[in-house]
């Protein structure tokens, strides 16, 4: 396998060769790809990753919240039966 230190020095001297232009243009093209990309993404309906990461845990609280709620009215459900059926005897 290649070190990367030694791939970092070879790609940093080519681009230290490079004539001046070109590493201009380079960096014109690299600056509008990442203007066009940004503007896609603001267009997508998308979050940042710690508001994804807030309504995870809501999300999680809230079906907690809801698995307990289930449980108690199964609770209630059996209370109720087992009234009705003590008062039928």
């Amino acid at each position: 396998m290649f070190d990367p230190k030694k791939l970092e020095q070879i790609a940093k001297q080519i681009q230290d060769a490079m004539p001046q232009p070109v590493k201009e243009l380079g960096n014109d093209v690299e600056q509008k790809v990442r203007q066009v990309i940004q503007a896609q993404l603001g267009k997508l309906d998308v979050v940042s990753r710690e508001e994804f990461d807030v309504q995870t845990q809501v999300l999680l609280r809230t079906r907690q919240k809801l698995t307990a709620l289930e449980q108690k009215l199964e609770e209630l459900e059996s209370r109720l039966n087992d009234n009705a059926d003590s008062k039928q005897d």
